[in-house]
């Protein structure tokens, strides 16, 4: 929750001075959990569920100071996330082979995907988006958890 949650809310506080005077945009890096619940992660589907509601909730608030609130949802994506907490590299590979039978399209997300929704919604293409959060996930929303 601290990490998850807590520090997107109290950075968000901190920036959005500087966000209504630029009227710039917040993108938040939420996850495919905020949306659907998932065995063994509890914590980090409420945080991710938290972290989208914030989301909504800081879009009407900044709305009328010019200021534009949004997400992605990311599902599995190859990043050193899952090693830096201790997954062995053996562990991750059948972490990641795994994935593509739970992700509809078959295959795991590349950073640059992620990356390049967020740049979209950042820029000025997205200046009438607000208070929304964007599946990247594969279609792995779709499903039923396995």
């Amino acid at each position: 929750m601290n990490i998850n949650l807590r520090s997107v809310f109290r950075l968000m506080q901190l920036a959005t001075p500087h966000l209504i005077r630029t009227e710039g945009s917040i993108v938040n890096i939420s996850s495919v959990t905020g949306l659907r619940s998932f065995p063994g992660i509890l914590a980090y589907c409420v945080s991710k569920a938290g972290l989208d509601q914030l989301t909504r909730c800081a879009a009407l608030e900044l709305a009328a100071k010019g200021v534009r609130v949004n997400a992605v949802n990311p599902g599995v994506v190859i990043t050193k996330i899952h090693k830096r907490g201790g997954m062995s590299e053996a562990d991750y590979e059948t972490f990641l082979e795994h994935s593509k039978t739970t992700h509809p399209l078959g295959r795991v997300g590349r950073a640059e995907e992620i990356a390049e929704l967020v740049f979209f919604l950042a820029s000025e293409k997205a200046s009438w988006i607000t208070g929304a959060t964007y599946q990247i996930d594969g279609g792995r929303a779709l499903t039923c958890a396995r």
